[in-house]
């Protein structure tokens, strides 16, 4: 089936970025959230982000046009009745996401896959949530969107070989590098990446040193691009306890406990950049 029209579930950081990157690739694009607002909201930072490329030349101003004149953006999910592929980029959240796959499935054309841009809730679990679970396959893009090259490509153990391989091309076809990952918590890319977070956060909370000795130490020692305090910020520290709770939950093994000061900053709701508060002030 060719896929034309590319739904995007969610217009918040890592869903408008989706939804840019699909449209530059020259697929009209139907961006929904729950509200109008929210989706106006994704739209305008998909302005801002294409104005910034005009100005550096990296598109023209013609382009910049042609790209938002291919989405389109509602508050209303049966409008993905008209898409070709649909992705989720809710909030990481089993519940909220269970009861989306559900709607979608029934709204849905029965032929077309649904993808997930879940981080770590296993792609079997979500599948079972519709009666086509050999069309459902995770979609992990990586953050920001239109900047990072990664795909990671998420097999469910119902996954078949024909959605696996139409995901995996469409990635190729929106200027990213895919990767497989079999459908175990947090794939690949989380189960590295928030255990190291999730320690660091361990040893500011005992002491080891500041939040920027810590950052410091991992930057030029490891030769990180940030520190991994500095990443938990950019991420959200409630998708990294999402994660970890995860992890936990799945593997039932202590050394993936979410560290508390993770949990404390948490509820106090300082959740990083998209808050103005985490581990650092913005």
């Amino acid at each position: 089936m060719a896929i034309n029209t590319y739904g995007v579930i969610g217009a918040g950081q890592m869903g408008n970025g989706i939804a840019q990157v699909a449209a530059t690739a020259g697929l009209n694009v139907i961006m929904s959230d729950i509200k109008i607002e929210f989706a106006e909201k994704g739209l305008a930072n998909i302005t801002k982000l294409l104005s910034k490329g005009v100005d550096k030349g990296k598109i023209t101003a013609e382009d910049k046009e042609a790209i938002l004149g291919r989405i389109k953006i509602t508050a209303d999910l049966k409008d993905m009745a008209d898409a070709d592929f649909v992705v989720e980029a809710a909030t990481e959240n089993e519940t909220l996401k269970f009861k989306i796959f559900q709607d979608i499935d029934e709204i849905c054309k029965p032929d077309i896959i649904l993808a997930s841009n879940t981080s770590s809730i296993p792609i079997g679990r979500i599948a079972a949530q519709t009666k086509r679970p050999e069309k459902v396959i995770g979609m992990h893009f990586m953050n920001p969107v239109p900047v990072m090259k990664l795909v990671e490509v998420i097999r469910g153990i119902a996954t078949s070989d024909e959605t696996f391989q139409t995901t995996w091309d469409l990635s190729l076809k929106f200027g990213k590098t895919p990767a497989l990952s079999h459908d175990y918590p947090g794939f690949i890319a989380n189960r590295i990446l928030l255990p190291m977070i999730n320690e660091a956060v361990f040893a500011l909370y005992h002491g080891v040193g500041t939040r920027e000795d810590i950052d410091t130490v991992m930057k030029l020692g490891m030769n990180h691009p940030m520190g991994p305090l500095t990443l938990a910020d950019l991420i959200g520290l409630d998708t990294c306890l999402a994660i970890m709770e995860t992890l936990y939950e799945g593997f039932k093994d202590s050394k993936y406990r979410p560290c508390p000061l993770l949990r404390k900053y948490v509820e106090a709701g300082w959740l990083g950049r998209k808050t103005g508060r985490g581990f650092y002030e913005y």
